[in-house]
């Protein structure tokens, strides 16, 4: 299956919230599968919904092809809008303002010969300015996510390769399941995977799940009961085993599945033995494992809830008052609307406040009320300044701008300002009511600094940190 049908395929999935594709395919027990004679394994199946992970080696082609090949890529996307769904989606969601939803009423009953008042062009205008300059803001927001997706997917990891027998640079988005990685210390782990190898005389990973949990502390992951008494590194061509597993979920603290080799054997596997894509590897010199999730189905994404857009107080307020202007036009407007035809019928016998139709039909005036309600609901929309929203929206510009360029808040190691994520919430600033902490560094970043000690009766400082402290 090629790579645009395989993303389609697994986002209609989703949208539909139909069960996993696993389920409906596999059903039943591989092992039984590939038992000799069609006989079935008399071990028993793992419990619920699970998955096959075939290694991505030559003897495995056929049954890669069957299992592993048929799940997703690595290749994350992150953002919001496409070039296809980016009109629909951004108007859907700006008219979850109130007062967008008022002006575009006015625009369409102005449309009404009935009731028009105003030019039908000139009432569009003012409407269609705000829309476009909501849409240009989102769509660089979400520009900038792209390139950051696009980042991600490119960085380089070392993958086997089935065709050159060794490990070659390969990137993220090109890794599948089934596939081993081999990762060097203080790198990032690209994709959900078991724990094969580890240089560690015992059999140890250390790694570090800021990037999961914003735990900076270590964490120690196992390899495979079997595998950890091993002296060399293992051989991608010599593994001869098949993994079998739950379905992708969202459960960071829990992962069951077993490893079953050539002769049947089984051998369990745990969140011990996994690798969460997002972690780093820390004080080990080199892992090996084999690939189980992949990009969209790895934990640390399905805990992504997705983009959606946010809200600061001040939007939520001015929709509420808004809606307290509406409910003021419209008494206002019927109040009009009753007056108007209260007269018309005090001197309906008057010609001069009585002007008939250029076909001599004369309006009632309980139906001219009904047409002067909406005329002067017209007339009256400015109670509601939609010129207020462009000018929030040119503050917003501009308060972003001020914050990217402040020198306060410049980062000498990093070479980099502080950088605007969230275009819509920048008013809610400065009001933070509440602010919890657990202690462990996740809100601020708890850092020592060495600057001096004596041992000895000798003194050794650091002159460079001494000088910056």
């Amino acid at each position: 299956m090629t790579e645009p049908l395989q993303w389609a395929r697994y986002h209609w999935q989703r949208l539909m919230g139909s069960p996993n594709r696993d389920d409906d395919e596999r059903p039943y027990n591989y092992a039984s599968l590939l038992a000799c004679g069609g006989k079935s394994s008399q071990t028993p199946k793992l419990a619920g919904r699970h998955r096959v992970v075939v290694p991505h080696i030559q003897p495995f082609k056929e049954e890669y092809e069957k299992f592993s090949g048929t799940y997703v890529n690595n290749r994350i996307r992150t953002t919001k809008y496409t070039l296809l769904n980016f009109v629909p989606r951004n108007l859907f969601e700006q008219f979850h303002r109130a007062a967008n939803l008022y002006f575009l009423f006015l625009v369409v009953l102005n449309w009404v010969p009935l009731v028009e008042a105003f030019q039908k062009e000139i009432t569009m205008l003012p409407l269609v300015v705000v829309l476009t300059i909501i849409a240009i803001k989102d769509g660089l927001e979400d520009y900038r996510k792209y390139k950051i997706d696009k980042q991600i997917n490119n960085l380089v990891t070392k993958v086997y390769s089935r065709k050159e027998k060794k490990y070659l640079d390969r990137c993220w988005k090109d890794i599948t399941v089934g596939d081993f990685v081999r990762l060097s210390c203080n790198e990032v782990i690209p994709a959900d995977m078991v724990l094969l190898f580890s240089t560690d005389p015992d059999g140890i990973c250390h790694i570090e799940t800021s990037g999961l949990d914003g735990e900076s502390n270590l964490k120690q992951r196992q390899v495979v009961r079997g595998y950890a008494e091993q002296d060399s590194e293992v051989d991608p061509e010599k593994f001869s085993s098949r993994i079998e597993c739950e379905s992708p979920n969202n459960d960071l603290n829990r992962f069951r599945g077993f490893l079953e080799h050539s002769n049947k054997e089984r051998v369990g596997l745990s969140k011990e033995n996994l690798l969460l894509r997002g972690c780093t590897i820390r004080n080990t010199e080199a892992v090996v494992g084999i690939v189980v999730y992949a990009g969209h189905e790895t934990k640390a994404m399905l805990n992504n809830s997705g983009p959606r857009y946010k809200r600061s107080k001040l939007e939520r307020r001015a929709n509420t008052d808004v809606l307290w202007c509406v409910l003021l036009l419209v008494v206002m407007c019927l109040t009009g609307a009753l007056g108007h035809g209260i007269w018309l019928s005090r001197y309906e016998n008057v010609v001069f406040f009585h002007i008939p139709e250029p076909d001599g039909h004369v309006t009632s005036p309980v139906l001219a009320g009904f047409y002067m309600f909406w005329t002067m609901i017209i007339l009256l929309q400015v109670m509601i300044p939609i010129s207020l929203y462009v000018s929030i929206e040119i503050v917003k510009l501009g308060q972003i701008y001020f914050i990217q360029s402040d020198v306060d808040f410049y980062n000498e190691k990093m070479d980099s300002t502080v950088q605007c994520r969230a275009l819509n919430i920048t008013e809610d600033l400065g009001q933070i009511q509440y602010l919890f902490s657990d202690k462990t560094g996740t809100l601020t970043e708890n850092k020592m600094v060495f600057r001096r000690c004596s041992v000895a009766g000798f003194d050794y400082c650091h002159e460079e940190n001494g000088r910056s402290l």
